[in-house]
């Protein structure tokens, strides 16, 4: 991970010392005076995905989060003898180590809304309409991929997990607002479909072998939200996000959203349940497997920590 920190005058040396002493911590440049909002030097370093918590830990008592700045990006690729020998340092694996101060900055960005979040998650739900109309499973898969909902599952489960209650708040909240919005107007639009003829309650009642899963939800359907919270909590905290595909057609969240809006426009009440229950069992799956995750990796990678500090001491004795 590349680190660019601004540090208030006063301070430089002693975060400079403490960097310039970690192993783990390698490619630091000091550029005097470089900062002007705020004002302070520049200090740029690289520092392994296992020692970037520690680190940031180390500058937030500094007061940098308050008086400087912190900048955190990955970085993709490091063939230096400096950076393989930092990774030699720093016990574990890369992917193993949770970035705590990135996983909640992250999660606070996707709770916090925007025209676009609602605008993907009603195009969506409207896809995942059509995909029940005409029976088709690959609009299905289009529509869960367009779905930009798992962002916010994952910060209400960062929220619940951290005790966040402003998160927990603004997550839930951005879920349940965005997902009311999306099925209104996907009412309205089936409503004007119906209208001018093009759809009516017989494309939702009518045999549909390819489609008819998403309102009869059973115990796969927790099942498999349950595998893709974890999947998905996982890709995210290792940085590993091009696993999240896999996880947007996992879930059927965004297709049970297109399925009960239509149900709801055309009047097929024995299907409202039915959709309703699959949203309800994927965003709750998903959450509380996301919450399991976080606990688990956290247990994990301080327990690895706990037996690599005994067996070094071990050595010394």
């Amino acid at each position: 991970m590349h680190l660019r920190l601004i540090v208030p005058p006063g301070r430089t040396e002693r975060i400079l010392d403490t960097v310039l002493a970690d192993p783990r911590v390698t490619s630091i440049v000091r550029l005097p005076g470089a900062a002007q909002r705020p004002q302070g030097d520049v200090i740029e370093c690289d520092v392994t995905r296992e020692a970037t918590s520690d680190i940031l830990a180390f500058l937030k008592t500094e007061g940098l989060y308050d008086d400087g700045a912190v900048a955190l990006t990955s970085v993709e690729s490091a063939p230096s003898r400096n950076a393989r020998a930092a990774e030699k340092a720093a016990p574990g694996a890369p992917d193993d180590a949770v970035i705590w101060d990135a996983v909640l900055d992250q999660a606070y960005n996707e709770a916090g809304g925007s025209w676009v979040y609602y605008a993907f998650l009603t195009l969506a739900t409207m896809i995942a309409s059509i995909a029940v109309i005409t029976d088709s499973a690959i609009l299905v898969v289009g529509a869960m991929v367009v779905g930009p909902e798992f962002g916010v599952v994952a910060a209400l489960a960062v929220g619940l997990f951290l005790r966040k209650r402003g998160l927990i708040v603004s997550s839930a909240s951005l879920l349940v607002k965005g997902f009311a919005l999306a099925i209104a107007l996907t009412v309205v639009a089936v409503l004007l479909a119906r209208a001018v003829g093009w759809v009516d309650v017989s494309n939702v009642t009518a045999a549909r072998p390819l489609t008819g899963f998403i309102w009869r939800p059973d115990k796969w359907s927790a099942v498999v939200a349950v595998l893709a919270g974890c999947a998905g909590v996982l890709s995210q905290t290792a940085g590993r996000g091009n696993a999240l595909v896999g996880v947007f057609i996992s879930v059927t969240t965004v297709p049970a959203a297109g399925d009960l809006a239509l149900s709801i426009a055309l009047w097929a009440p024995h299907q409202i349940g039915g959709s309703a229950a699959q949203l309800g069992i994927n965003l709750a799956g998903m959450t509380v497997a996301g919450v399991v995750t976080l606990q688990l990796q956290r247990t994990i990678w301080r327990s690895y920590l706990r037996l690599k500090r005994r067996a070094g001491a071990r050595v010394e004795a």
